[in-house]
């Protein structure tokens, strides 16, 4: 049977229902969530799933801008197919807000995340109740910078005067170990300050504007916040130049680390190239501060300033902290915790189930990570400093610690003793305070003419910087040196009255002294 010819009205219906169907197509694909599906099933396509690999990694945050380097490689906080660690490494990352701290361990217990925030000076009071969950530290974050301060009301000026004075604090948190690291700078004992003790260091915030307490240690902003609204306050000092005390690291139960050694090192990577691309790019930081601004449900600037207020840590830095470069001389994640285990047992809170640092941690991600190498994945180097001026050397110290550095009658140089305590008692304080000067005056008994003990005196400050210049690789113009002979006895020896008076006005005073 012979085909029928379409006719010219059937020709033209034809093509109309083509041209509409092609209209109807492209405003379909206009449609966001039609876009967000193609986008899926394309990235589907083109990651690179890996067997074995959980779907998603639960990483457990707080309000915080440390953590920006993985949320900004994630794209946002949610699970998400635009995420880097999916179209890289063929998984997703959800980040969870859980401000509360409790509820944070809680979560941890229970599974409901996978890696749990911690700051490592603090972790030791609470390693013993996590015990049963074999804890592991597998990276750090980031080293507060800015973020943690203490505020003070008028008239507190320098550490020495917070002595008698009521200072609000949330115990066993990272607030606590500054003020603790803060105290021992300025030779104060925990005894002879009031403590208050908070919730939160928001807590500690409200109890300073309402004129409860005297100081107060904070999170940035609230540290502009106080001063703003409390007349005469001021920053009495800030993780600015209290560099290394504050550390943010990343926790994970042992038997999910054995269980997926070769994703959690997928994800360290990807945070550590995240992290590397923030901190060597204002523009990424912006981007960033998007993404934690909706993340946090906070203001744009507040989460771009966050950022701006920590160290985030790159790959490099990782081995500083891990005890992996020979050549580091600063504070490792080690030292910290052991001090800070110490610390806080002394002061009543029983540490002594805290297992050692090497049965607590895992270098593993850090050391089997071979790809990331060039400068932006480097560590970070000690500050810069330029020849102190005149009115720099003689600004008012921020803190003074007294080490009785026993000199023979005229002599200065430094015995094997000498330099143990100049190590125990000063070196970990030198080193917390990275960004802070450091003034050394030299001291002399009565004995001998005045102008030669200044010159001795000159010449004992100045061997105690060449030791922590020679030996400790401190920059040489962080140092300011001053001979006060016999000028300055200590207390109850202004006489020079006694051998033993005469032994203790042979010392040396460190003072912090901020630009």
């Amino acid at each position: 049977m012979a085909g029928k010819r379409l006719t010219p009205f059937s020709k033209i219906l034809i093509v109309l229902a083509i041209i509409g169907g092609v209209y109807y197509l492209l405003n379909k694909l206009r449609d966001p969530k039609v876009k967000q599906k193609i986008n899926e099933v394309t990235s589907t396509s083109s990651s690179k799933s890996k067997d074995g690999y959980k779907d998603v990694i639960n990483v457990g945050v707080v309000t915080w801008g440390g953590y920006a380097g993985g949320q900004y490689f994630n794209e946002g906080f949610e699970a998400n197919t635009n995420s880097r660690f999916y179209k890289d490494y063929g998984f997703k990352v959800n980040f969870k807000v859980i401000d509360d701290f409790d509820a944070s361990r809680d979560a941890f217990k229970n599974g409901d995340i996978d890696l749990m925030w911690a700051t490592i000076d603090a972790f030791p009071t609470e390693v013993e109740g996590l015990s049963q969950y074999q804890p592991q530290v597998v990276f750090q974050a980031d080293w507060s910078r800015g973020g943690d301060a203490i505020v003070a009301r008028r008239g507190i000026r320098k550490v020495s005067d917070l002595k008698g004075k009521k200072i609000a604090v949330a115990p066993m948190t990272p607030s606590h170990s500054f003020l603790i690291w803060l105290l021992e700078a300025g030779d104060i004992k925990t005894s002879q300050v009031k403590i208050v003790e908070v919730p939160s260091a928001i807590d500690a915030a409200d109890a300073f504007k309402s004129g409860t307490v005297d100081a107060a240690v904070v999170w940035s902003p609230d540290d502009a916040d106080c001063v703003s609204k409390v007349a005469g306050a001021r920053v009495l000092e800030s993780t600015k130049n209290a560099t290394h005390i504050i550390a943010d690291v990343f926790v994970s139960k042992k038997n999910f680390i054995e269980k997926n050694k070769e994703q959690l090192r997928d994800l360290y990577e990807g945070w550590m190239i995240g992290a590397s691309e923030l901190n060597n790019s204002d523009a990424n930081k912006r981007k960033a501060a998007k993404i934690l601004a909706e993340g946090l449900s906070q203001p744009e600037d507040f989460c771009y300033d966050a950022i701006n207020n920590v160290r985030l840590a790159t790959h490099g830095d990782n081995e500083n902290f891990f005890g992996m470069n020979q050549n580091y001389n600063g504070v490792t994640g080690e030292d910290l915790y052991n001090k800070m285990k110490v610390k806080y047992n002394n002061l009543g809170y029983n540490t002594s189930g805290a297992k050692s640092w090497r049965l607590l941690s895992t270098r593993d991600l850090v050391s089997k990570t071979k790809s990331l190498i060039g400068a932006n994945h480097t560590s970070e180097k000690q500050k810069e400093f330029t020849a102190a001026s005149e009115t720099v050397a003689k600004k008012e110290s921020l803190s003074s610690k007294k080490v009785s550095i026993t000199f023979r009658t005229g002599e200065y140089q430094l015995s094997d003793n000498a330099k143990q305590l100049i190590d125990v008692q000063f070196t970990p304080i030198a080193r917390a305070f990275a960004n802070a000067r450091i003034r050394i005056e030299g001291n002399t008994d009565n004995v001998g003419g005045r102008s030669s003990n200044i010159a001795l005196s000159k010449r004992r400050a100045n061997s105690v910087a060449q030791y922590l210049i020679s030996e400790h690789n401190m920059p040489k113009n962080r140092f300011i040196i001053v001979g006060n002979g016999p000028d300055k006895p200590i207390a109850g020896c202004e006489r020079n009255q006694n051998a033993n008076c005469k032994a203790k006005n042979r010392r040396t005073d460190f003072e912090l002294v901020v630009d």
